[in-house]
């Protein structure tokens, strides 16, 4: 299920209502850092039904698809207001630490081959699980 245009942040519970709606299918979501800000209370739904849904958070610390439409519009980014609305990073977010908080099994990756094994363990392992996956900042 992807995004139909608009809608930031509705990655989590379109994965809620995808395996609340196919209780027999896993469901992968991949969401963005600043997307799931937006919509993260969806967790606490997942732990509740015990969905079987895996979240990674491709977490580079930045709005980064505000940043793209800002730019799109020809706006100056180049400001530190500007820099400061854009950044997830004062204070830093720990989305595994957000997650374990709803009661949603979590840890945190920060290189591929970590991103790859916590995803087997997720997926061997019926239930909601969030990866924290650390990427390289969107300059």
């Amino acid at each position: 299920l992807t995004l139909t245009g608009g809608a930031i942040g509705q990655g989590i519970p379109v994965a809620t209502g995808a395996a609340i709606a196919a209780p027999d299918r896993p469901v992968i979501n991949l969401e963005a850092d600043g997307s799931a800000m937006y919509t993260i209370s969806a967790l606490w739904t997942q732990a509740r039904e015990n969905l079987d849904v895996t979240t990674v958070i491709l977490n580079n610390s930045a709005y980064a698809v505000l940043r793209l439409e800002m730019l799109r519009v020809g706006a100056d980014l180049s400001g530190p207001a500007a820099k400061t609305l854009l950044d997830l990073s004062s204070p830093d977010l720990n989305f595994a630490k957000i997650a374990e908080g709803m009661g949603v099994p979590s840890s945190r990756a920060t290189t591929c081959e970590e991103l790859a094994e916590q995803l087997r363990r997720a997926f061997a392992e019926p239930g909601p699980h969030l990866i924290d996956a650390v990427v390289p900042p969107h300059l």
